[in-house]
């Protein structure tokens, strides 16, 4: 199965980027995981299942840990995994 994430995290900083939030970008973009597109107002990235959750789960710890007060994420399935 094949999964895309989208996520932001908040506190917002227009000026500068948060920790949370280059810490987040640090964990999907190292994370294996294919088309990942990174923006000042949303990240997306799709893999296969397995490697999306592993990086949600390091995403979500990694980010509250480094100051984000709220972490928004939506997981969808998008098809199945070609071997």
């Amino acid at each position: 199965m094949r999964l895309r994430v989208e996520f932001t995290t908040e506190p917002f900083d227009l000026d500068e980027a948060p920790t949370h939030a280059v810490v987040a970008r640090e964990v999907i973009q190292g994370a294996g995981l294919d088309a990942v597109d990174v923006g000042p107002f949303g990240n997306t990235a799709e893999g296969g299942a397995d490697e999306v959750l592993t990086a949600v789960d390091s995403l979500l710890r990694r980010a509250l840990a480094s100051g984000a007060t709220r972490v928004s994420l939506q997981v969808n399935v998008i098809g199945e995994e070609t071997r």
